[in-house]
Protein backbone atom coordinates (compact mmCIF):
# COMPACT_ATOMS: atom_id res chain seq x y z
CA UNK A 1 0.00 0.00 0.00
CA UNK A 2 2.84 2.06 0.53
CA UNK A 3 4.12 2.15 -3.26
CA UNK A 4 1.00 2.93 -4.38
CA UNK A 5 0.53 5.79 -2.02
CA UNK A 6 4.10 6.95 -3.50
CA UNK A 7 2.62 6.41 -7.15
CA UNK A 8 -0.29 8.35 -6.42
CA UNK A 9 1.94 11.72 -5.26
CA UNK A 10 4.12 10.74 -8.16
CA UNK A 11 1.15 10.67 -10.53
CA UNK A 12 -0.19 14.07 -8.77
CA UNK A 13 3.07 15.81 -9.89
CA UNK A 14 3.40 14.46 -13.27
CA UNK A 15 -0.30 16.07 -13.81
CA UNK A 16 0.21 19.12 -16.15
CA UNK A 17 -1.73 21.71 -13.89
CA UNK A 18 -3.00 21.36 -10.37
CA UNK A 19 -5.37 19.27 -9.62
CA UNK A 20 -8.94 20.78 -9.65
CA UNK A 21 -10.93 21.19 -6.66
CA UNK A 22 -14.06 22.26 -7.61
CA UNK A 23 -15.31 20.36 -10.84
CA UNK A 24 -18.97 19.59 -11.16
CA UNK A 25 -19.94 16.97 -8.87
CA UNK A 26 -19.79 13.51 -10.63
CA UNK A 27 -18.39 14.82 -13.99
CA UNK A 28 -15.25 12.64 -13.23
CA UNK A 29 -17.03 9.25 -12.70
CA UNK A 30 -18.65 9.88 -15.88
CA UNK A 31 -15.76 10.47 -17.70
CA UNK A 32 -13.66 7.99 -15.96
CA UNK A 33 -16.52 5.05 -16.93
CA UNK A 34 -17.85 5.65 -20.51
CA UNK A 35 -19.09 9.64 -20.87
CA UNK A 36 -21.88 10.30 -22.57
CA UNK A 37 -21.39 12.99 -25.40
CA UNK A 38 -23.83 15.28 -24.01
CA UNK A 39 -21.85 15.43 -20.78
CA UNK A 40 -19.09 16.20 -22.88
CA UNK A 41 -20.35 18.84 -25.02
CA UNK A 42 -21.80 20.50 -21.61
CA UNK A 43 -18.56 20.52 -20.71
CA UNK A 44 -16.31 23.90 -21.09
CA UNK A 45 -12.42 23.55 -22.51
CA UNK A 46 -11.16 24.14 -19.09
CA UNK A 47 -13.42 21.31 -17.88
CA UNK A 48 -11.88 18.75 -20.00
CA UNK A 49 -8.84 19.65 -19.56
CA UNK A 50 -9.16 19.15 -16.04
CA UNK A 51 -10.93 15.95 -16.40
CA UNK A 52 -8.22 14.49 -18.30
CA UNK A 53 -5.36 16.11 -16.41
CA UNK A 54 -6.40 14.55 -12.58
CA UNK A 55 -7.84 11.35 -14.14
CA UNK A 56 -4.60 9.24 -13.27
CA UNK A 57 -4.99 10.66 -9.69
CA UNK A 58 -8.40 9.48 -8.80
CA UNK A 59 -7.88 6.48 -10.33
CA UNK A 60 -5.12 5.50 -8.19
CA UNK A 61 -7.40 7.20 -5.40
CA UNK A 62 -9.94 4.91 -6.25
CA UNK A 63 -7.14 1.68 -6.46
CA UNK A 64 -6.01 2.81 -2.73
CA UNK A 65 -9.51 2.67 -1.40
CA UNK A 66 -10.28 -0.64 -2.58
CA UNK A 67 -7.11 -1.93 -1.68
CA UNK A 68 -5.80 -3.26 -5.37
CA UNK A 69 -2.24 -4.09 -5.35
CA UNK A 70 -0.14 -2.33 -7.62
CA UNK A 71 2.14 -3.26 -10.02
CA UNK A 72 4.48 -1.14 -13.30
CA UNK A 73 1.64 -2.27 -15.91
CA UNK A 74 -1.27 -1.07 -13.70
CA UNK A 75 0.58 2.44 -13.48
CA UNK A 76 1.52 2.56 -17.18
CA UNK A 77 -1.64 1.39 -18.12
CA UNK A 78 -3.51 3.59 -16.29
CA UNK A 79 -1.09 6.70 -17.76
CA UNK A 80 -1.84 5.52 -21.25
CA UNK A 81 -5.60 5.97 -20.23
CA UNK A 82 -5.12 9.11 -19.32
CA UNK A 83 -3.00 9.83 -22.22
CA UNK A 84 -6.11 8.47 -24.60
CA UNK A 85 -8.45 10.61 -22.53
CA UNK A 86 -6.82 13.87 -23.48
CA UNK A 87 -6.35 12.62 -27.00
CA UNK A 88 -10.33 12.15 -27.20
CA UNK A 89 -11.06 15.49 -25.38
CA UNK A 90 -8.67 17.37 -27.85
CA UNK A 91 -10.21 15.94 -31.29
CA UNK A 92 -13.49 16.60 -29.74
CA UNK A 93 -12.59 20.26 -28.88
CA UNK A 94 -11.26 21.00 -32.05
CA UNK A 95 -14.07 20.26 -33.50
CA UNK A 96 -15.99 23.07 -31.89
CA UNK A 97 -16.71 26.49 -33.76
CA UNK A 98 -15.45 29.85 -32.72
CA UNK A 99 -12.63 28.47 -29.97
CA UNK A 100 -11.92 32.07 -27.78
CA UNK A 101 -8.14 32.29 -26.41
CA UNK A 102 -8.92 29.72 -23.52
CA UNK A 103 -10.52 26.97 -25.11
CA UNK A 104 -7.01 27.21 -27.73
CA UNK A 105 -5.28 27.28 -24.76
CA UNK A 106 -6.56 24.37 -23.13
CA UNK A 107 -6.85 22.66 -25.96
CA UNK A 108 -3.20 22.54 -26.63
CA UNK A 109 -3.02 21.48 -22.63
CA UNK A 110 -4.95 18.99 -23.47
CA UNK A 111 -2.44 17.95 -26.80
CA UNK A 112 0.48 18.12 -24.79
CA UNK A 113 -1.10 15.90 -21.92
CA UNK A 114 -2.17 13.11 -25.17
CA UNK A 115 1.85 13.67 -25.84
CA UNK A 116 1.12 15.00 -29.01
CA UNK A 117 3.79 17.72 -28.91
CA UNK A 118 3.24 18.66 -32.59
CA UNK A 119 -0.48 19.79 -32.16
CA UNK A 120 0.31 21.11 -28.69
CA UNK A 121 3.04 23.49 -30.16
CA UNK A 122 0.83 24.66 -33.51
CA UNK A 123 -2.21 25.45 -30.68
CA UNK A 124 0.03 26.99 -28.53
CA UNK A 125 1.27 29.22 -31.51
CA UNK A 126 -1.90 30.37 -32.01
CA UNK A 127 -2.53 30.81 -28.84
CA UNK A 128 0.29 33.66 -28.86
CA UNK A 129 -1.35 35.46 -31.04
CA UNK A 130 -4.81 35.53 -29.49
CA UNK A 131 -5.74 39.35 -28.01
CA UNK A 132 -4.69 40.34 -24.30
CA UNK A 133 -3.93 36.73 -23.56
CA UNK A 134 -3.26 36.43 -19.71
CA UNK A 135 0.17 36.28 -18.92
CA UNK A 136 0.57 33.33 -16.99
CA UNK A 137 -0.54 31.50 -19.37
CA UNK A 138 1.58 32.82 -22.44
CA UNK A 139 4.40 32.04 -20.26
CA UNK A 140 3.31 28.32 -19.68
CA UNK A 141 3.11 28.59 -23.49
CA UNK A 142 6.07 29.81 -24.48
CA UNK A 143 7.49 27.42 -21.75
CA UNK A 144 6.15 24.38 -24.03
CA UNK A 145 7.07 25.56 -27.32
CA UNK A 146 10.70 26.31 -26.01
CA UNK A 147 10.63 22.57 -24.72
CA UNK A 148 9.21 20.67 -27.86
CA UNK A 149 11.75 23.16 -30.39
CA UNK A 150 14.96 22.27 -28.25
CA UNK A 151 13.52 18.58 -28.41
CA UNK A 152 13.72 19.06 -32.36
CA UNK A 153 16.84 20.45 -32.28
CA UNK A 154 15.04 23.79 -33.69
CA UNK A 155 17.80 25.95 -31.17
CA UNK A 156 16.93 29.29 -32.98
CA UNK A 157 13.00 29.22 -31.56
CA UNK A 158 13.67 27.94 -28.74
CA UNK A 159 16.55 30.33 -27.81
CA UNK A 160 13.99 33.30 -29.05
CA UNK A 161 11.27 32.70 -27.21
CA UNK A 162 13.60 31.54 -24.12
CA UNK A 163 14.93 35.30 -24.46
CA UNK A 164 10.70 36.76 -24.49
CA UNK A 165 10.27 34.33 -21.59
CA UNK A 166 13.18 35.78 -19.32
CA UNK A 167 11.91 39.61 -20.23
CA UNK A 168 8.20 38.44 -19.18
CA UNK A 169 6.12 37.61 -16.10
CA UNK A 170 5.30 35.50 -14.33
CA UNK A 171 8.98 33.45 -14.30
CA UNK A 172 7.87 30.47 -12.86
CA UNK A 173 10.66 27.94 -12.05
CA UNK A 174 9.83 24.79 -12.64
CA UNK A 175 9.34 26.16 -16.10
CA UNK A 176 13.04 27.95 -16.23
CA UNK A 177 14.30 24.32 -15.23
CA UNK A 178 12.56 22.66 -17.80
CA UNK A 179 13.14 24.74 -20.40
CA UNK A 180 16.93 24.62 -19.49
CA UNK A 181 16.93 21.30 -19.09
CA UNK A 182 15.78 20.15 -22.65
CA UNK A 183 18.16 23.01 -24.05
CA UNK A 184 20.94 21.75 -22.18
CA UNK A 185 20.66 18.18 -23.25
CA UNK A 186 19.67 18.80 -27.17
CA UNK A 187 22.86 20.77 -27.36
CA UNK A 188 25.20 18.40 -25.78
CA UNK A 189 23.10 16.20 -28.08
CA UNK A 190 24.90 18.31 -30.81
CA UNK A 191 28.43 18.42 -28.89
CA UNK A 192 27.42 21.74 -28.62
CA UNK A 193 29.36 21.61 -25.32
CA UNK A 194 29.49 25.36 -24.43
CA UNK A 195 25.69 26.32 -24.71
CA UNK A 196 24.91 23.02 -23.16
CA UNK A 197 27.00 23.78 -20.17
CA UNK A 198 25.60 27.02 -20.07
CA UNK A 199 21.72 25.97 -20.09
CA UNK A 200 22.39 23.19 -17.56
CA UNK A 201 24.26 25.71 -14.97
CA UNK A 202 20.90 27.43 -15.40
CA UNK A 203 18.37 24.43 -14.92
CA UNK A 204 20.60 23.68 -11.95
CA UNK A 205 20.02 26.79 -10.03
CA UNK A 206 16.47 26.91 -10.96
CA UNK A 207 16.22 23.45 -9.47
CA UNK A 208 18.43 24.28 -6.39
CA UNK A 209 16.04 27.62 -5.82
CA UNK A 210 12.80 25.76 -6.27
CA UNK A 211 13.28 22.86 -3.95
CA UNK A 212 11.95 23.76 -0.72
CA UNK A 213 8.81 24.39 -2.99
CA UNK A 214 8.89 21.16 -4.46
CA UNK A 215 5.20 18.95 -4.08
CA UNK A 216 7.45 15.83 -3.20
CA UNK A 217 10.67 15.48 -1.56
CA UNK A 218 11.33 12.94 -3.55
CA UNK A 219 10.66 13.83 -7.02
CA UNK A 220 12.82 17.45 -5.65
CA UNK A 221 15.46 14.86 -5.00
CA UNK A 222 15.55 13.55 -8.26
CA UNK A 223 15.11 16.74 -10.31
CA UNK A 224 18.30 17.67 -8.24
CA UNK A 225 19.92 14.64 -9.54
CA UNK A 226 18.77 15.01 -12.64
CA UNK A 227 19.95 18.27 -12.98
CA UNK A 228 23.51 18.53 -11.04
CA UNK A 229 24.43 15.28 -13.00
CA UNK A 230 23.82 17.00 -16.52
CA UNK A 231 26.01 19.74 -15.81
CA UNK A 232 28.42 17.13 -14.59
CA UNK A 233 28.02 14.67 -17.61
CA UNK A 234 28.14 18.20 -20.26
CA UNK A 235 31.87 19.38 -18.48
CA UNK A 236 33.03 15.37 -18.49
CA UNK A 237 32.23 15.43 -22.67
CA UNK A 238 33.69 18.43 -23.28
CA UNK A 239 36.97 17.45 -21.54
CA UNK A 240 36.66 19.68 -18.56
CA UNK A 241 37.48 17.82 -16.03
CA UNK A 242 38.20 20.91 -13.75
CA UNK A 243 34.62 21.51 -14.37
CA UNK A 244 33.57 18.43 -14.08
CA UNK A 245 34.27 18.21 -10.68
CA UNK A 246 33.44 21.23 -9.63
CA UNK A 247 29.71 20.12 -10.78
CA UNK A 248 30.22 17.11 -8.43
CA UNK A 249 31.32 18.55 -5.18
CA UNK A 250 28.36 20.88 -5.38
CA UNK A 251 25.93 18.25 -6.11
CA UNK A 252 27.92 16.90 -3.07
CA UNK A 253 27.92 20.02 -0.58
CA UNK A 254 23.67 20.10 -2.01
CA UNK A 255 22.99 16.92 -0.96
CA UNK A 256 24.49 17.64 2.86
CA UNK A 257 22.23 20.71 2.77
CA UNK A 258 19.16 18.81 1.62
CA UNK A 259 19.90 16.36 4.09
CA UNK A 260 19.96 13.35 1.44
CA UNK A 261 22.24 10.66 1.90
CA UNK A 262 21.39 9.16 -1.69
CA UNK A 263 22.10 12.12 -3.42
CA UNK A 264 25.41 13.12 -1.22
CA UNK A 265 26.72 9.07 -2.30
CA UNK A 266 26.28 9.58 -5.67
CA UNK A 267 28.32 12.57 -6.22
CA UNK A 268 30.87 11.00 -4.09
CA UNK A 269 30.53 7.98 -5.92
CA UNK A 270 30.78 9.51 -9.26
CA UNK A 271 33.76 11.61 -8.46
CA UNK A 272 35.49 8.56 -7.38
CA UNK A 273 34.94 6.89 -10.63
CA UNK A 274 35.82 9.91 -12.27
CA UNK A 275 38.86 10.26 -10.87
CA UNK A 276 39.77 6.83 -11.69
CA UNK A 277 38.63 7.09 -15.53
CA UNK A 278 41.05 9.97 -15.95
CA UNK A 279 43.78 7.88 -14.70
CA UNK A 280 44.34 9.00 -11.19
CA UNK A 281 43.14 6.70 -9.32
CA UNK A 282 45.86 7.50 -6.19
CA UNK A 283 43.69 10.22 -5.82
CA UNK A 284 40.16 8.62 -6.01
CA UNK A 285 41.08 6.23 -3.28
CA UNK A 286 42.56 8.90 -1.14
CA UNK A 287 39.06 10.71 -1.48
CA UNK A 288 37.28 7.52 -0.70
CA UNK A 289 39.27 7.10 2.50
CA UNK A 290 38.83 11.20 3.44
CA UNK A 291 35.12 10.99 2.60
CA UNK A 292 34.09 9.08 6.25
CA UNK A 293 35.19 12.16 8.04
CA UNK A 294 33.93 14.46 5.20
CA UNK A 295 30.49 12.53 6.21
CA UNK A 296 30.69 12.99 9.74
CA UNK A 297 31.16 16.89 9.04
CA UNK A 298 28.00 17.20 6.60
CA UNK A 299 25.94 15.34 8.41
CA UNK A 300 25.17 15.39 11.94
CA UNK A 301 22.22 12.68 11.77
CA UNK A 302 23.63 9.64 12.69
CA UNK A 303 21.38 7.60 10.37
CA UNK A 304 22.14 9.46 7.69
CA UNK A 305 26.04 9.11 8.14
CA UNK A 306 25.56 5.52 8.40
CA UNK A 307 23.49 5.13 5.05
CA UNK A 308 26.40 6.67 3.43
CA UNK A 309 29.22 5.05 4.79
CA UNK A 310 27.47 2.17 4.41
CA UNK A 311 26.93 2.33 0.35
CA UNK A 312 30.71 3.53 0.27
CA UNK A 313 32.11 0.65 2.19
CA UNK A 314 29.96 -1.82 -0.21
CA UNK A 315 31.64 -0.05 -3.28
CA UNK A 316 35.13 -0.36 -1.68
CA UNK A 317 35.90 -3.94 -3.64
CA UNK A 318 34.64 -2.02 -6.86
CA UNK A 319 36.90 0.53 -6.79
CA UNK A 320 40.03 -0.91 -6.16
CA UNK A 321 38.74 -3.53 -9.40
CA UNK A 322 38.42 -0.29 -11.32
CA UNK A 323 41.17 0.43 -13.79
CA UNK A 324 43.05 -3.10 -12.76
CA UNK A 325 43.58 -5.77 -15.40
CA UNK A 326 40.55 -8.66 -15.16
CA UNK A 327 41.77 -11.63 -12.35
CA UNK A 328 40.42 -14.64 -14.14
CA UNK A 329 37.50 -16.76 -13.41
CA UNK A 330 38.07 -19.33 -10.70
CA UNK A 331 36.83 -22.45 -9.85
CA UNK A 332 34.59 -23.36 -13.19
CA UNK A 333 33.07 -26.31 -12.48
CA UNK A 334 31.08 -26.46 -15.96
CA UNK A 335 30.63 -23.97 -19.26
CA UNK A 336 27.13 -24.15 -20.61
CA UNK A 337 27.55 -23.06 -24.64
CA UNK A 338 30.54 -23.07 -26.50
CA UNK A 339 34.12 -23.62 -25.26
CA UNK A 340 36.24 -22.73 -22.20
CA UNK A 341 37.13 -19.73 -21.81
CA UNK A 342 39.60 -17.47 -20.13
CA UNK A 343 39.89 -14.04 -20.21
CA UNK A 344 43.02 -13.60 -21.08
CA UNK A 345 42.10 -15.65 -24.45
CA UNK A 346 39.03 -12.87 -25.14
CA UNK A 347 41.75 -9.74 -25.17
CA UNK A 348 41.08 -8.12 -27.98
CA UNK A 349 37.07 -8.62 -27.26
CA UNK A 350 34.93 -6.06 -24.57
CA UNK A 351 33.84 -8.88 -22.25
CA UNK A 352 30.50 -8.39 -19.90
CA UNK A 353 30.28 -10.75 -16.92
CA UNK A 354 26.98 -11.33 -15.87
CA UNK A 355 26.76 -12.63 -12.04
CA UNK A 356 23.54 -13.87 -11.37
CA UNK A 357 21.37 -17.08 -9.97
CA UNK A 358 18.38 -18.70 -11.06
CA UNK A 359 16.47 -17.69 -8.30
CA UNK A 360 16.97 -13.49 -8.51
CA UNK A 361 14.55 -12.22 -9.94
CA UNK A 362 15.90 -8.80 -11.02
CA UNK A 363 18.80 -11.09 -12.65
CA UNK A 364 15.57 -12.85 -15.02
CA UNK A 365 14.55 -8.84 -15.51
CA UNK A 366 17.74 -8.01 -17.34
CA UNK A 367 17.87 -11.38 -19.20
CA UNK A 368 15.86 -9.44 -22.57
CA UNK A 369 18.63 -6.75 -22.26
CA UNK A 370 21.21 -8.73 -22.35
CA UNK A 371 20.01 -11.16 -25.33
CA UNK A 372 19.96 -7.96 -27.06
CA UNK A 373 23.15 -6.84 -26.51
CA UNK A 374 24.44 -10.31 -27.80
CA UNK A 375 22.60 -10.22 -30.80
CA UNK A 376 23.54 -6.72 -31.54
CA UNK A 377 27.21 -6.16 -30.50
CA UNK A 378 28.64 -9.71 -30.99
CA UNK A 379 29.80 -8.87 -34.41
CA UNK A 380 31.79 -5.89 -32.67
CA UNK A 381 33.64 -7.67 -30.68
CA UNK A 382 31.32 -8.17 -27.36
CA UNK A 383 31.36 -11.57 -25.74
CA UNK A 384 28.57 -11.86 -22.22
CA UNK A 385 29.17 -14.65 -20.06
CA UNK A 386 27.13 -15.80 -17.46
CA UNK A 387 28.54 -16.40 -14.19
CA UNK A 388 26.67 -18.48 -11.52
CA UNK A 389 27.42 -20.65 -9.24
CA UNK A 390 26.48 -23.66 -7.70
CA UNK A 391 23.53 -23.77 -5.13
CA UNK A 392 22.06 -27.28 -4.75
CA UNK A 393 18.77 -26.66 -5.58
CA UNK A 394 16.60 -26.63 -8.50
CA UNK A 395 12.91 -25.68 -8.91
CA UNK A 396 12.37 -26.31 -5.39
CA UNK A 397 14.25 -29.48 -4.07
CA UNK A 398 17.64 -29.84 -3.02
CA UNK A 399 19.45 -31.82 -5.72
CA UNK A 400 23.07 -32.91 -6.71
CA UNK A 401 25.64 -31.34 -9.21
CA UNK A 402 24.59 -33.27 -12.47
CA UNK A 403 21.14 -32.65 -11.66
CA UNK A 404 21.32 -28.91 -11.01
CA UNK A 405 23.80 -28.44 -14.88
CA UNK A 406 21.11 -30.54 -16.28
CA UNK A 407 18.53 -27.99 -15.01
CA UNK A 408 20.92 -24.95 -16.11
CA UNK A 409 20.83 -26.30 -19.56
CA UNK A 410 17.01 -26.54 -19.59
CA UNK A 411 16.77 -23.08 -18.13
CA UNK A 412 18.88 -21.69 -20.53
CA UNK A 413 17.13 -23.10 -23.09
CA UNK A 414 13.77 -21.67 -21.55
CA UNK A 415 15.07 -18.03 -21.68
CA UNK A 416 16.88 -18.51 -25.03
CA UNK A 417 19.28 -17.17 -23.64
CA UNK A 418 22.09 -17.18 -26.62
CA UNK A 419 25.62 -16.60 -24.41
CA UNK A 420 27.51 -18.49 -22.51
CA UNK A 421 27.51 -19.66 -18.87
CA UNK A 422 30.30 -20.13 -16.30
CA UNK A 423 29.06 -22.44 -13.56
CA UNK A 424 31.73 -22.25 -10.76
CA UNK A 425 31.88 -24.63 -7.62
CA UNK A 426 31.71 -22.36 -4.82
CA UNK A 427 31.60 -18.34 -4.56
CA UNK A 428 34.62 -17.31 -5.26
CA UNK A 429 34.58 -15.07 -8.31
CA UNK A 430 31.27 -13.27 -5.95
CA UNK A 431 33.90 -12.61 -3.83
CA UNK A 432 37.15 -11.65 -6.08
CA UNK A 433 34.71 -8.93 -8.08
CA UNK A 434 32.74 -7.58 -5.22
CA UNK A 435 29.09 -9.05 -6.51
CA UNK A 436 27.60 -9.70 -2.76
CA UNK A 437 24.57 -8.90 -4.47
CA UNK A 438 23.22 -9.82 -7.91
CA UNK A 439 22.88 -8.79 -10.49
CA UNK A 440 26.42 -7.17 -10.93
CA UNK A 441 27.44 -6.57 -14.11
CA UNK A 442 31.30 -6.10 -14.80
CA UNK A 443 32.86 -4.40 -18.20
CA UNK A 444 36.18 -5.25 -19.12
CA UNK A 445 38.01 -3.68 -21.97
CA UNK A 446 39.45 -5.14 -24.93
CA UNK A 447 43.05 -4.53 -23.14
CA UNK A 448 41.75 -6.69 -20.52
CA UNK A 449 40.92 -3.76 -17.87
CA UNK A 450 38.10 -3.45 -15.76
CA UNK A 451 36.27 -0.35 -16.32
CA UNK A 452 32.55 -0.85 -15.38
CA UNK A 453 31.30 -2.54 -12.03
CA UNK A 454 28.06 -1.81 -10.99
CA UNK A 455 24.96 -3.78 -9.13
CA UNK A 456 21.72 -3.83 -9.58
CA UNK A 457 19.31 -3.43 -12.62
CA UNK A 458 16.79 -1.01 -14.23
CA UNK A 459 15.41 0.82 -17.11
CA UNK A 460 18.06 3.43 -16.45
CA UNK A 461 20.75 0.88 -15.53
CA UNK A 462 20.52 -1.13 -18.78
CA UNK A 463 20.40 2.16 -20.59
CA UNK A 464 23.65 3.09 -19.04
CA UNK A 465 25.31 -0.21 -19.16
CA UNK A 466 24.36 -0.44 -23.06
CA UNK A 467 25.98 3.31 -23.89
CA UNK A 468 29.73 1.60 -21.68
CA UNK A 469 29.20 -1.08 -23.97
CA UNK A 470 29.20 1.21 -27.12
CA UNK A 471 31.73 3.47 -25.74
CA UNK A 472 34.13 0.42 -25.28
CA UNK A 473 33.53 -1.18 -28.41
CA UNK A 474 34.45 1.91 -30.44
CA UNK A 475 37.91 2.06 -28.49
CA UNK A 476 40.46 0.30 -30.87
Amino acid sequence: MYQLFIVFLFLSILSVGSFAQSRRAGATAQIAGNPTATAMNDSTAKQLFEEANGYAKMKFADFESKKIPFNDNLLKFTYREQKQLAAKYAAMLATRPNLTGEDVYYLAMLNWLADNSEKATENFQKFLTTENPPAERLQTARSVIVVVSARNKNFDEAEKLLGEYLKNDPIKLTERARMESELAKSYRAEKNFSKAAAHAEEAYRATKAVFQDSASRARGIDQLLDSGMTVYEIYRAGGKPKEAANALEDLRKTAAFVSSSALYYTAIDENIKYLIATNRKPLALQMYAASFAQIEKDFTAKPLQEDVSRRLKRREKHYKLLGEIAPELAAIDSWLGENPQTLTGLRGKVVLLDFWATWCGPCLAAFPSLTEWHETFKKDGLEILGVTKYNGEAEGFSVDKPTEIEFLKRFKKAHRLPYQFAVAKDNTNQTTYGAGAIPTTVLIDRQGVIRYVETGTSANREEEIRGEIQKLLAEK
